[in-house]
């Protein structure tokens, strides 16, 4: 969706979410012109294969990138809160749980199933599709790709709804700020939570109104990309319900590494919001004000027109929690890169009797 305007606040300084022993995933990696986007449920059993392509992951990243360096090749992994308690001992994120489902009567963002996210970017679609195959292939039979997206760039940023999407996502250490874990989580400092949602919009109805009906919807004139001023700006705009400011008067952002989807033969037109944040109530918070209303009733504008489909949550850990990672629990069999013992036969008349 269309993003929002905002500046990063009380956020401890980079200094204090650059952690000398973490090596963050490339969450904060520029929007590329093409991505992919994959969430994945991992089957009753299959939880020493998703620990294997966990460990495996940055390496195939690097054996498909290596060969086209120009085509910074990306793909950064989220893990569901259900599939972390399945694979992982230890302490688990602060801030991580399901996805929690929002009904407002009128709008609903649903909670979908999903273990793992694989967010893949790059300059060509070849280079996604190849590191999604690798992957995928290492996890047959063991897990189902119940979601699948193949993202591109739009022009001069825009969504498919004609707005620039992404104007006001935070730059330089305010993004960093707003999107890496800190101190207040050290076992996990360097890591980042993501909130996805796949839309489909309306377009005829969209394009049936006027375009100033349009930009009171979003908060944004249309053609320069420019905010409208607060006073003049609608309560149940986008821009509006998506300003998130605390009880202190500082506003909080997200990264948002939204991208258009689509099929025109089936007339399927779509938005993959993808948000990044060190805390994951701040999107929350405005997901919360947008299908529920700020106050109750005013929903956002937008959602007249697009309709969430997918819900998800996912922590995205460090790249050096992924190459260490902590123990398996007793009910998964053995460790990433462990060979099973070989079977010892045993004569018949060979065996201990009772």
């Amino acid at each position: 969706m269309t993003d929002v305007a905002g500046q990063s606040g009380s956020a401890p300084s980079a200094g204090e979410v650059a952690r000398p022993h973490t090596d963050p995933q490339a969450v904060l990696t520029p929007l590329t012109p093409s991505a992919m986007f994959l969430v994945v449920t991992i089957d009753q059993g299959g939880e020493k294969a998703a620990r294997e392509v966990l460990g495996q992951v940055n390496d195939l990243r690097k054996s498909v990138g290596f060969r086209i360096p120009e085509g910074q090749l990306t793909c950064v992994v989220g893990i569901g809160s259900d599939l972390w308690d399945r694979i992982f001992t230890g302490p688990r994120p602060a801030k991580l749980h399901p996805f929690v489902e929002l009904d407002g009567g009128r709008h609903k963002a649903p909670s979908t199933p999903g273990d793992l996210l694989f967010h893949i970017r790059a300059t060509r679609m070849d280079l996604c599709f190849e590191l999604a195959q690798l992957l995928t292939d290492r996890l047959d039979g063991a897990g189902t790709v119940v979601d699948e997206v193949h993202g591109f760039r739009s022009f001069d940023e825009r969504d498919l709804l004609g707005f620039v999407d992404g104007t006001a996502n935070p730059e330089g250490d305010p993004a960093a700020e707003s999107v890496i874990v800190g101190d207040e989580d050290a076992d996990f400092a360097g890591g980042s939570y993501v909130i996805t949602q796949r839309y489909l919009h309306d377009l005829k109805s969209w394009t049936g109104i006027s375009v100033e009906e349009q930009e009171r919807a979003i908060g944004r004139t249309k053609l320069d990309d420019v905010e409208i001023p607060d006073d003049l700006k609608a309560p149940d705009s986008h821009v509006k319900l998506n300003t998130i400011v605390d009880e202190h008067g500082v506003e909080h952002d997200i990264m948002r590494f939204n991208m258009p989807f689509g099929r025109v033969g089936s007339g399927e037109f779509g938005t993959f919001f993808i948000g990044y944040a060190r805390d994951p109530g701040v999107t929350e918070h405005m997901l919360r004000n947008m299908f529920i209303g700020d106050p109750p009733g005013t929903t956002d504008r937008i959602l007249d027109f697009s309709t969430a489909h997918t819900g998800n949550l996912f922590f995205v850990p460090t790249l050096t929690f992924l190459d260490d990672l902590p123990d398996a629990p007793g009910s998964v069999e053995g460790e990433p890169g462990e060979a099973t013992p070989p079977a010892v036969e045993v004569a018949a008349g060979d065996a201990a009797q009772p």
